[in-house]
């Protein structure tokens, strides 16, 4: 008999749904007309370094936070996938600022000036324009909605996101990451 058995179709179904995460997440509205998003998914041996790479960000940390990095690389292992959505946080048209202040600092301008120059944080290295991550919030949003309506469990993690910015994989200032699994009850659920 020819036929496809449940594990490729899962499996496969699982890579369509992440590509269609990626395009979701490249098609959200974003501020100001201005698109500074990317996107990877992460896949195979990858899942491993991914893996590793967030063991490594856990020690030092409290307790609760270090299990949490421990516990979301066991989930990361055990994913078909991992959709990493992450952001650069310049300002949109600095030409044409807003001003706003919701970074923190008074202008545009302040902002630049200190991105030039900042240190790297613990996790993730600021400030960031909050347009910026008001884009960031509109994509995740729009990728795991994909994945809700294909029945896809994931969930999102910036447990992940720490790792993927060490592992400098793609040029973003926050990211967050999304596994994909398709098993009888969500590895996400009982955790």
């Amino acid at each position: 008999m020819t036929g496809i058995s449940s594990m490729d179709a899962e499996r496969e179904a699982a890579r369509t749904v992440a590509c269609l995460m990626a395009a979701a997440a490249r098609t959200a509205p974003k501020a100001r007309g201005v698109d500074t998003i990317h996107t990877l998914i992460v896949e195979g041996e990858d899942k491993e370094t991914l893996a590793r790479a967030m063991e490594d960000a856990a020690p030092g940390r409290s307790d609760i936070v270090e299990s949490a990095f421990r516990r979301d690389a066991r989930n990361v292992r055990n994913s078909a996938y991992v959709v990493l959505i992450g952001v650069t946080g310049a300002p949109k048209k600095p030409e044409k600022a807003f001003d706003c202040g919701a970074c923190g600092l008074r202008t545009c301008a302040a902002l630049i000036n200190a991105r030039s120059k900042r240190a790297p944080g613990s996790d993730y290295a600021g400030p960031v324009c909050s347009f910026a991550s008001i884009d960031l919030g509109v994509a995740l949003g729009s990728a795991v909605k994909v994945a809700s309506d294909h029945d896809v469990d994931n969930r999102m993690m910036y447990t992940i996101g720490v790792a993927a910015c060490r592992l400098k994989w793609m040029e973003a200032d926050i990211i967050i990451g999304i596994p994909l699994s398709l098993t009888g009850k969500s590895i996400y659920f009982d955790r």
